[in-house]
């Protein structure tokens, strides 16, 4: 191998340089760079931004977690830079004296000099007036010396450029730090399925085991390195016994190429290897910070991580410097600014706070921080900030439920499982969450019996249950729910948890279509609710329901004169949840009372903030409302509204079709449309719509054509503030939605 000082090194005298592997384009230059042994497998967009760096500035580092594929993609990218002078690897993970690294990188370059000068003279000297790029990899635990090396020598050689890959940057002026995420899934799956054939001659991700693959990928976060070893374990292991082994992933995960990396030879090798770079307090951090089941930011980590040997004032300091090793990742997010730990790296930390004895202390911490959360977003829902909390809770809900699971597998925390359920409410109903919502009350009612200072959390847990079964439909658990409320807070004095219990079995009279007994529970709970000062929404939605029981019986003018009340409360506290709901009835009275353009404004805007809080209900009533107001001038779009109407209903639960009320609007659209296109053309509308995903449903609706880019950028989105002009809606978040 050539190195840079040799006059043959420079592609001057290509005959002089030895026979080389033909490929197309220029010869190949001199260097040291390692020959590939495995196939490359995606990352055009990090190769191309690597590539754009260096031809912007001169040192280029790219950082990331261990295993993430930083030393593969910057000797990738160094390859195909084809520099005048050579690429050249300098490896430095061998190397524990810091008066080494100049040597290191002398001998990576193949300098030979037989002086007494120091080696970072010699460099100096023979990198002067050359164009060479150096890789420098798995300088982690030389920082400082390699920084003021590579600085020094940035600095005296202006035609050298400098490509780093290490868990942290080096910190020098000028630099380019390109952090490297893990494999998106589709990369991933080639990644695997790659290292799998050649493990296992003829395996192919495709039939059978297409599903298991999938999973194993997204278990394993798109980590080349644990890709790579999984893919190994095929020999002996089929992808189904892969998948269930890998609770235990770091015993799983070992075997790499024996020419590879020490450090990369196991998966617990290579976390470990951060492990060993982190001071004391940085240990101590990383396995606190396991608690943490998802994104999480600099409040909670103080809360919950703070506290005996490391002062929560001094958290911000050490979880810099992990994130500085890739530790940890920051992120921008509707919420704010969040910190993300890969499961790969959080089970590590997890083993050593186990061993530590103070797993059960951090997890009662973690959960005390994540019930004052819920605390405060119930508060906050009732306000300008409601929007706020639907980001904020679906950014937390991983650590929710964490928090959720530890209360109901403690036995003395059970309380405090049915008091975090049913402070979610609004989480379970509000936010388009109802099966999960179930999920938790019913094992959080059925696990705790109640019990001296445990009624007032089993009472809100019951009618919050009551609340969510009747909207899924399951009227016999919520009669019985909140019939247990409402008898339990009248015998022990509960008067605001009995008024929630009569509200709630109102809410079942009307969907049940005895508006009657609907309109007298309902009064007698706004009664209550005024006598007891109860105004938040739950209480503007007892007055929406009232207000559906009248106009459903004829009683338009004071089913508006409540809704307009409503709708002022709403504008002055910024509540939009129950706003949308009093919007449906105000444009169901005004299509009644012969006012079609204001019942679409209405109807509209109904449709845009129930879609914006993923309420399903809401958005298929409001669908409903709009394909009835439609059929007299498009009979065929009514139609196609209507199918994509059905399609909703099958994920809302709630059995409205036959219902005499709510199932008039959709009764009377299609009584006309049939008239209007004939069976076989009302048919053919329906199917049409069923095919229509929720987003391109609303957008139909809306009369906005359902493009798929403009769906896309608008994903993850918060609702937007409140304004009496129409927003666009924004496109809804994957995952379970109904309510």
């Amino acid at each position: 191998m050539r190195h840079p000082e040799h006059p043959e090194a420079h592609g001057r005298d290509s005959a002089a340089a030895g026979p080389r592997p033909s490929r197309p384009g220029p010869p190949a230059s001199p260097g040291n760079l390692p020959a590939e042994l495995t196939a490359f497998v995606g990352r055009a967009a990090e190769l191309a931004a690597v590539t754009a760096a260096l031809a912007e500035t001169r040192l280029v580092t790219v950082t990331g977690t261990g295993g993430v594929g930083k030393s593969r993609l910057a000797v990738r990218a160094a390859a195909a830079l084809r520099p005048r002078d050579g690429a050249w690897l300098v490896e430095l993970a061998g190397v524990r004296d810091p008066e080494l690294v100049a040597h290191a990188l002398a001998g990576a370059l193949e300098l030979t000099d037989h002086t007494s000068r120091p080696p970072r003279q010699v460099l100096l000297d023979r990198l002067a007036g050359r164009e060479p790029l150096l890789v420098v990899d798995g300088f982690e635990h030389l920082v400082a010396a390699t920084a003021s090396l590579v600085g020094e020598l940035l600095r005296r050689c202006p035609g050298l450029r400098v490509l780093a890959a290490g868990r942290r940057p080096l910190g020098t002026a000028g630099e380019r730090v390109l952090p490297l995420a893990p494999l998106a899934e589709p990369e991933a799956v080639a990644l695997f399925a790659d290292r799998a054939a050649a493990a296992v001659p003829g395996f192919t991700v495709e039939g059978a085991h297409r599903a298991e693959v999938l999973e194993l990928c997204r278990r394993l976060e798109g980590i080349p390195l644990a890709l790579e070893l999984a893919a190994g374990r095929l020999r002996a292991l089929s992808p189904g016994q892969l998948l269930a082994r890998l609770d235990d992933r770091f015993r799983l995960l070992t075997g790499a190429r024996p020419d590879g990396p020490a450090r990369h030879r196991t998966l617990r090798t290579a976390i470990g290897w951060s492990h060993e770079l982190c001071t004391a307090r940085e240990r101590l951090l990383w396995a606190r910070l396991s608690v943490f089941s998802g994104p999480f930011d600099l409040e909670a980590a103080e809360y919950v991580c703070g506290g005996e040997g490391l002062p929560a004032d001094e958290v911000l300091d050490v979880l810099d410097e992990l994130l500085a090793q890739s530790v940890l990742t920051r992120e921008e997010s509707v919420a704010g600014v969040r910190y993300r730990m890969l499961d790969t790296v959080r089970a590590y930390g997890a083993d050593w706070l186990r061993a530590t004895g103070d797993m059960a202390r951090m997890r009662r911490r973690h959960r005390d921080w994540y019930l004052g959360l819920a605390t405060w977003c119930e508060l906050e829902w009732f306000s300008p900030r409601q929007a706020r909390v639907a980001a904020l809770v679906a950014c937390e809900l991983p650590d929710l439920r964490a928090a959720l699971e530890f209360c109901l597998t403690e036995p003395e925390e059970t309380h405090l499982g049915l008091h975090l359920a049913g402070t979610l409410w609004f989480c379970w109903v509000g936010c388009g969450r109802l099966a999960e919502g179930r999920h938790w009350l019913d094992r959080a009612v059925e696990l705790d019996g109640g019990g001296p200072g445990r009624e007032a959390s089993r009472l809100k847990a019951l009618w919050v249950l009551g609340y969510v079964a009747i909207l899924q439909g399951d009227t016999v658990p919520a009669l019985r729910a909140l019939q247990e409320c409402r008898d339990t807070a009248e015998r022990v004095g509960d008067a605001v948890a009995a008024a929630y219990a009569v509200h709630r079995l109102g809410c079942l009279a009307l969907v049940g279509d005895d508006m009657p007994r609907a309109e007298r529970l309902l009064r007698s709970a706004l009664q209550e609710y005024r006598r007891l000062g109860e105004l938040n929404s739950n209480v503007l939605m007892a007055r929406v329901e009232l207000a559906m029981a009248l106009a459903f019986q004829g009683e338009l003018e004071a089913a508006v004169e409540l809704c307009e009340d409503v709708r002022e409360v709403c504008e002055e506290h910024g509540e939009r949840w129950a706003l949308a709901y009093a919007l449906y009835v105000l444009g169901y009275a005004a299509w009644t009372r012969g006012e079609p353009d204001r019942a679409r404004e209405l109807v509209a805007r109904c449709l845009e903030l129930d879609h914006a809080f993923h309420d399903l209900l809401g958005t298929v009533l409001a669908v409903e409302l709009l394909a009835l107001f439609t059929v007299a001038e498009d009979a065929a779009e009514a139609a196609v509204l209507q199918g994509a109407a059905s399609r909703l209903w099958r994920s809302v639960g709630l059995p409205l079709f036959g219902a005499r009320y709510f199932g008039g609007p959709h009764a009377r659209c299609a009584e006309r449309a049939r008239e209007l296109l004939g069976e076989e053309g009302y048919a053919a509308g329906l199917r049409t719509g069923a095919l229509l995903a929720p987003d391109a449903a609303v957008a139909r609706a809306l009369g906005r054509a359902p493009a798929a880019e403009e769906g896309r950028a608008g994903r993850g989105r918060a609702p937007a503030p409140y304004t009496d002009e129409p927003a666009a809606s924004p496109s809804r978040k994957g995952g379970e939605t109904a309510g």
